[in-house]
């Protein structure tokens, strides 16, 4: 029985072995697909970001591009800054088999010496460096001679060049077409397309592109076969300055030549229009050329008109007259008692030679006296100077469109010592900006009202639709019968005082001339030596269309105060931009160069080395300088009259008139031996002035 059970036993074994391997191969399949799908589950689930970005990698590059920097325009629509498309030359220095041969034949297209291409690629391969710029913001024909001096023909690369590890990468340079015209006013911007100075850097925001990010897909062969943005941004905009292009040339070789002339160390031009507040033109010399951005140093980009402080010495006198005048403190059609020559205040002596007799407070003026400015400030009072001083903008700045504009320097009363009233009513213990004094006058020139300056006229969008249009901010300083009072004095200066060099041709004019003496900041005294220069002058007198300032720093030789420096380069300028403007003539004679006798020493009338301005507040080093030529641009047809035609008669007859004007006010000659005597003049009459005229003679 025994062994019928083991022989039936023995016989379900092969159906037992069999389904057993069947089973054991069914679980290996369920287990090997089971681990296969929980595999793919968590690729596709838990790790499919991953893989879509090691894919990606492997196929696609992500461009970065920045849209072209906004264009600059004048007033008249051409352009003073743009910018244009330009490309870039980088290594990878792992990828490039031979640096040596690489770095030789880069050099050998940009003509440079292959060491400090070489030395760069060296140092990027030991720090593990994959980017390395070779050639920075090449021209068009530069990328051709590389392309084909690179192209390797074995290497199967779709962009070029085609040389293992090298890449272009497209990028913008900023052009200055002018060069140095308006240089301090424009700026630059940098390498890197940032804006260094001027209307480039204050308007970053608004001139920078946008960074444009894009997807570029490729095949084995490296070529492009799809391409996406993925990020779309608001394009920079374009500004429009108020500088005109033409002026602004002309009022630049206007100062140059005057700087020269005078051998000063700088100078400075400011053209404003009194009634709209736009600078037509701003000036600074030496200046530099903004496409030469690495050569330029920073005293060169410096805007001297409304970064440096001085003293602005006699032209200051208009804040004094007229606060006086608006308060009441005098009657502009006054006298002044000026017979001593000088004045004594807090124990401090205040000299001047042209105070020896009664006279007129815009004699006085003319003459430019210390003794009748001060008596003035003095009667007008602490509270009351500053005040007005406030009000013109003194101490604070104008707020234009430029970058690091200074404030100057104003001090309240109660700092004040017992000369400083005195001081300031002739233009010392005050620091200025050619541009705050251009404002103050320009007020007088509009009717008392005030303009806030700006150089940028409209902000557009990139397709030429304004974005931003600046309206002019008008503030009334003085009374408008202040104002024609200030005008009838400061004509005076022009026609009898101190600025005779500033009478122009056909067109009748005003202003005041200052001269004073520079602060030494390491004696903490004035410099007797060194002098800055100015003249500030409107025109025409009854209706002013253009404000035009002139500062002088250190003028050295015979001429050195404002009227002979200074004035002279007012002339010009507004003698060749007041026609271009059309602005009628309205003077009847004219008259060009005579020889003036008995002209004012403008030095004369400033303080004899005084003690009281020993307690400083007075500053204003202007920069140092970089010359560079200036571009031209087609001058406009003189429009003026034939009335106003210059003859040889007229210029006998003037220096006349002249001749017994002077002997008639007895002026006192120069008492200043080392400055020559002038040699010019100019008379301009008005419409009621008579003319006469010898026998034969033509009327003019």
């Amino acid at each position: 029985m025994m062994k019928r059970t083991k022989k039936a036993a023995k016989k379900k074994n092969p159906l037992q072995t069999t389904f057993t391997r069947f089973m054991l191969i069914v679980a290996f399949f369920i287990l090997w697909i089971g681990a296969i799908g929980v595999r793919l589950v968590h690729l596709q689930v838990n790790q499919s970001e991953w893989l879509r970005e090691r894919a990606q990698n492997q196929r696609r590059d992500q461009l970065k591009s920045r849209m072209l920097r906004g264009t600059i325009f004048d007033r008249t629509e051409r352009t003073l800054a743009m910018s244009v498309k330009v490309k870039s030359l980088y290594a990878d220095p792992r990828e490039i088999e031979d640096v040596e041969l690489t770095a030789q034949k880069v050099a050998d297209v940009l003509k440079i010496k292959p060491d400090g291409i070489l030395k760069d690629l060296r140092e990027a391969l030991d720090g593990g460096k994959r980017f390395v710029w070779l050639a920075r913001k090449v021209d068009e024909e530069t990328v051709i001679k590389l392309n084909l001096l690179l192209e390797t023909p074995e290497l199967k690369k779709f962009d070029l060049p085609k040389f293992k590890g090298l890449y272009w990468r497209e990028e913008q340079k900023r052009s200055y077409p002018y060069k140095s015209l308006a240089a301090q006013v424009v700026g630059f911007s940098n390498a890197d397309d940032v804006g260094q100075a001027g209307i480039e850097q204050s308007q970053e925001e608004i001139l920078r592109g946008a960074t444009v990010k894009r997807w570029q897909d490729r095949d084995r062969l490296g070529r492009v076969y799809d391409e996406e943005e993925i990020e779309n941004r608001e394009p920079p905009k374009d500004i429009v300055l108020t500088i005109n292009n033409s002026i602004q040339y002309k009022v630049e070789q206007a100062l140059e030549k005057g700087v020269k002339a005078s051998n000063s160390k700088s100078g400075m031009t400011i053209v404003l229009d009194p009634k709209t507040g736009e600078i037509l033109a701003m000036a600074n010399y030496p200046t530099f050329d903004p496409n030469k951005f690495n050569e330029v140093t920073p005293e060169a980009v410096n805007n001297r008109a409304i970064q440096s402080i001085y003293s602005p010495g006699s032209i200051f006198k208009l804040v004094t007259y007229s606060s006086a005048i608006d308060s009441n403190s005098i009657n502009p059609n006054g006298k002044v008692d000026c017979r001593n020559g000088f004045i004594e205040v807090a124990g401090h002596r205040f000299n001047d030679p042209h105070a020896t007799k009664v006279m007129s407070y815009g004699e006085a003026l003319a003459v430019s006296s210390n003794v009748a400015a001060i008596k003035t400030g003095l009667g007008l009072g602490k509270e009351k100077f500053y005040g007005y001083a406030q009000k013109f903008g003194f101490g604070q700045p104008t707020g234009i469109e430029l970058p690091a504009e200074a404030r100057g320097q104003f001090r309240s009363p109660e700092t004040w010592n017992g000369d400083s009233l005195a001081s300031m009513s002739i233009g010392y213990e005050v620091g200025v900006t050619a541009l705050q004094m251009a404002s103050a006058y320009s007020a007088i020139a509009n009717d008392g009202v005030k303009v806030k300056p700006h150089v940028i006229k409209e902000i557009r969008h990139s397709g030429g639709n304004p974005f931003f249009v600046t309206e002019a901010e008008k503030t009334p300083l003085v009374s408008p019968k202040t104002a024609r009072s200030l005008r009838s004095m400061l004509r005076e200066v022009v026609l009898k005082g101190t600025a005779k060099r500033a009478q122009l041709n056909g067109y009748t004019s005003a202003g005041k001339t200052g001269t004073a003496w520079k602060f030494n900041a390491k004696t903490k005294r004035v410099d007797a030596g060194k002098y800055v220069s100015s003249f500030i002058g409107f025109a025409p007198v009854d209706n002013p269309s253009v404000v035009i300032a002139v500062v002088m720093d250190e003028p050295k030789g015979g001429a050195r105060d404002g009227g002979q420096v200074s004035a002279p380069v007012f002339k010009e300028i507004a003698e060749q931009i007041l026609p271009e403007m059309s602005i009628v003539p309205d003077a009847n004679v004219v008259q060009d160069d005579l020889m003036a006798e008995n002209i004012p020493s403008e030095i004369e009338t400033e303080v004899s080395l005084p003690e009281q301005i020993e307690s400083g507040n007075i500053s204003g080093e202007l920069s140092k300088k970089e010359e560079l030529k200036k571009v031209a641009k087609p001058s406009v047809e003189n429009q003026k009259s034939k009335a106003i035609k210059e003859t040889k008669e007229t210029k006998k007859e003037v220096k006349e008139v002249i001749k017994k004007e002077d002997k008639k006010e007895n002026k006192p000659p120069s008492e200043d031996k080392k400055s020559p005597k002038p040699k010019s003049a100019v008379l301009n009459v008005e419409t009621k002035n008579k003319s006469s005229t010898g026998k034969g003679k033509k009327k003019t």
